[in-house]
């Protein structure tokens, strides 16, 4: 809080008047990322697809494509969960959002009668939200060298074969 405040050029207990702790300040942080990303902007298609096909679709592009611009941030909050319960209440609030986008997917298939079989619809949101997770994004982009065209290609194509109701 001190870093943040002498970079703010007002006082630490500035700082606390406006974030009661760490937390606020690093949700506050994470929803400003999104919000000057145009993160509503960038999930409209998903939110106003016809289909559930168009959906699902639409949220792998809107929020694969979003992994890059959230990465720093994302990052960090992940290095410093492990012994800093801000950090890691900051990031639980972010994987919760991200985790109800998938809900929505899904449930948008369950209303077409698209989804697979194999899995309720809790355990095919666990999946999606798994298999779109920024660990995975940086072993696939990052590590392995995929472009992030290719990225989100096969996510699309991996979760429609994990999830949906085969032809």
């Amino acid at each position: 809080m001190s870093d943040v405040a002498k970079a703010a050029g007002v006082s630490r207990q500035a700082v606390y008047l406006h974030f009661a702790n760490r937390a606020e300040l690093l949700i506050a942080v994470t929803r400003y990322v999104d919000a000057r990303s145009e993160i509503d902007a960038r999930l409209a298609a998903s939110r106003q697809a016809a289909s559930g096909l168009e959906r699902l679709d639409a949220f792998i592009e809107a929020w694969g494509n979003y992994i890059p611009v959230v990465h720093p941030v994302c990052r960090a909050l992940l290095e410093m969960a492990p012994g800093d319960e801000a950090a890691r209440l900051a990031w639980d609030d972010r994987m919760t959002a991200m985790r109800e986008g998938c809900e929505a997917a899904v449930n948008a298939l369950k209303r077409d009668s698209l989804l697979s079989g194999q899995h309720n619809a809790a355990k095919a949101t666990d999946l999606l939200w798994t298999l779109l997770s920024i660990r995975n994004w940086e072993q696939l982009v990052e590590a392995c060298g995929w472009t992030q065209e290719s990225y989100v290609a096969e996510m699309k194509r991996v979760a429609r074969l994990a999830i949906v109701k085969p032809d």
